[in-house]
């Protein structure tokens, strides 16, 4: 599933390449992937302007003329593809938003969406989420003190997207692993060298995650090949049983509250 680094490289390139643009056309083979009509959903879609794309947590946020933005989440199996008809994949779209010749196809929405919102709908929508790893106001001391209040492990609470929004089942792990500490480590018994350690660790994680274009290989468009970089960067994701890069001990998979987790079991404590 995407996680902060695919959804805010997949921003970053799509205002390269659509900001500003008219929506032309607009196919729907699958109005469920969609929270409302798909007459009104076409009324209000078809011939705007999109402004910009945003990001919140794993969500990306298009934002159109006439104040209207639709909101999506790819979820597990979602992808995007940006291309003309010759591009097109050989797989059923549930969505396509045409710019001229250039169409945006929505793959794999079959539990993800795009859903259509108002403003203050929107704000609703995204209310309880929590911060995000780059907020301004996220400083360490900050994130130290939310540690004192998580519950669980840190693999649950660095997934929680009510406690700290974007970060999934990679990341999580490969956060765990740069910062040297166990997943199953219980977040308020930290020390607070340790708890300055995991905050430097989840911004150097995903700094170098979204240089790389993210984890899932999934081009955006013909000739992109920096999406899904990071894959083989990984330190300990989906690399049960090979040699940790830094003690040479074999990583270890395990199910860890229900998610599959990767880690060192000698060099991460």
């Amino acid at each position: 599933m995407p996680e902060w680094p695919e959804m805010e490289h997949y921003r970053q390139e799509l205002n390269k390449r659509i900001q500003n643009r008219t929506i032309s056309g607009i196919t729907v083979n699958r109005p469920k992937s969609l929270n409302v009509p798909e007459e009104e959903f076409r009324a209000a879609v078809l011939g705007a302007v999109v402004e910009r794309v945003d990001r919140r947590a794993k969500q990306l946020v298009f934002v159109l003329s006439g104040e209207h933005y639709m909101l999506l989440h790819l979820m597990l199996g979602g992808m995007m593809v940006l291309g003309t008809e010759a591009d097109k994949p050989e797989r059923t779209t549930q969505i396509e938003l045409h710019f001229g010749e250039t169409v945006l196809y929505f793959i794999g929405l079959r539990l993800g969406y795009l859903h259509l919102y108002g403003k203050r709908g929107l704000e609703a929508e995204l209310a309880s989420l929590g911060p995000e790893p780059f907020d301004a106001d996220l400083t360490a001391g900050r994130f130290a003190d939310m540690l004192k209040t998580g519950k669980g492990n840190l693999k649950t609470s660095l997934t929680d997207q009510h406690w700290l929004a974007g970060v999934g089942n990679c990341y999580s792990d490969e956060i765990c692993f740069a910062a040297g500490l166990l997943p199953s480590r219980r977040p308020a018994a930290l020390e607070e060298h340790e708890a300055a350690r995991l905050y430097t660790s989840m911004r150097s994680v995903l700094t170098e995650a979204l240089r790389a274009g993210g984890y899932m290989e999934m081009p955006l468009y013909d000739g992109d090949e920096r999406t899904g970089g990071f894959n083989e960067l990984c330190r300990v994701y989906d690399r049960g049983g090979e040699p940790c890069v830094r003690c040479g001990n074999p990583i270890v998979f395990r199910t860890l509250s229900s998610r599959k987790c990767f880690f060192c079991g000698s060099c991460q404590t």
